[in-house]
């Protein structure tokens, strides 16, 4: 490795070593607000997903108790 490769080599792993302590250090403590709760309890989106979801299901569960016989016929 030459001596322009190494250095690279270290300067990055320095600076990937002091990202996380200089970030830490300027960190202010921020206050976070909640969202507004009101209908919270009420189901809102749509149905067609579930739908899609369970005839999909049904769909599986009929093909994999498909029995059709489908024996090869050998002469």
């Amino acid at each position: 490795m030459s001596l322009r490769k190494a250095s690279i080599a270290a300067a990055l792993a320095v600076s990937m070593v002091s990202a996380p302590v200089v970030a830490q250090t300027q960190a202010a403590p921020v206050q976070r607000s909640g969202a507004a709760m009101e209908d919270a309890n009420e189901l809102r989106g749509g149905f067609i997903i579930p739908l899609i979801a369970i005839i999909a299901i049904i769909l599986g569960i009929l093909a994999a108790i498909d029995e059709d016989d489908d024996l090869p016929t050998s002469p």
